[in-house]
């Protein structure tokens, strides 16, 4: 019972801290929040939803720390945002082979963004781009004209874009992150790859009828403990999804990998399916190399 212990997890969304305080993390959309409890007095701006945020604690060389987390549950590959800072280019030149990058983008910059973008990937060799469309400030919807220099930008390098989907955590405005959005974009640019984040909830069965109709379009399972992913995309994953769900956790931000891969053991997908979703789907959808 529980999921195979052998094989060598890909883990679609991983933070490598900088400092026992990770608040900076939220600085970006703090100007959204306007409740006092939210402004004040949460660790993160979620926290109302996760009962026990992981204490990172002090650490000389958090990267070296963050590797030592992943080995203990057999994490290969880590999905970490590129920051373009000493703690991003430590992880790139000191543990090769053990992190791959997304950059966290601002449709509100334009073109400044889409040159920022071809830099870095220049540079780094980016895997993605993201976008947290509640969080931007202002908001921008995910089928807005704003976002569409960014798309245009995934597919011309041929990397894709993960996006927030559904109700957002944090106490801002849900409409910018209906799933119904993802409709025009996935019609509109067929070539491009939309990978879902953040659960897409309480739309999850509108995001695999999407997923059924849109070839490109993938979900993970970021923010979410095992027992808590939709039933709906569970199922999925058991009958015509196998090649479209993707394990993404949400360490340290909100959930400790003890917590992860303890309700893991009980998540119910077949055994076939496993291997897909812990790793060859990533594999695959961000180009990593082998997928076995």
């Amino acid at each position: 019972m529980g999921y195979p212990k052998d094989i060598k997890i890909v883990d679609c969304m991983l933070g490598i801290p900088e400092a026992e305080d990770r608040s900076d993390w939220y600085e970006s959309f703090k100007p959204l929040l306007k409740d006092q409890q939210s402004r004040e007095m949460f660790k993160m701006p979620a926290q109302y939803m996760f009962k026990d945020i992981p204490e990172t604690g002090e650490a000389d060389d958090f990267v070296k720390w963050t590797v030592g987390q992943m080995d203990r549950f057999n994490i290969e590959y880590a999905l970490v945002g590129w920051n373009d800072n000493d703690t991003s280019r430590r992880a790139k030149e000191q543990y090769p082979g053990r992190f791959f990058f997304d950059m966290p983008c601002n449709p509100n910059n334009g073109m400044d963004e889409v040159r920022r973008i071809k830099q870095a990937h220049a540079e780094v060799g980016l895997s993605a781009i993201s976008v947290f469309p509640a969080g931007t400030c202002p908001q921008v919807p995910i089928n807005h004209k704003y976002m569409f220099p960014l798309y245009a930008c995934a597919v011309e390098l041929d990397i894709p874009i993960l996006l927030n989907v559904g109700i957002p955590g944090p106490r801002i405005p849900m409409e910018t992150q209906k799933v119904e959005h993802l409709d025009e974009i996935c019609w509109f640019f067929p070539d491009l790859k939309v990978v879902m984040r953040h659960g897409a909830e309480p739309w999850e069965d509108l995001a695999v009828k999407l997923m059924l109709k849109w070839p490109n379009l993938y979900y993970s399972t970021s923010a979410f403990a095992p027992k808590h992913y939709p039933r709906a995309i569970i199922n999925y994953a058991n009958t015509r999804g196998a090649d479209k769900i993707i394990y993404a956790g949400y360490f340290p931000m909100g959930l400790s990998l003890d917590r992860i891969f303890s309700d893991m053991e009980s998540v119910p997908l077949k055994d076939e399916v496993w291997p897909k979703f812990l790793r060859e789907n990533a594999m695959k959808v961000f180009k990593l190399g082998d997928s076995k």
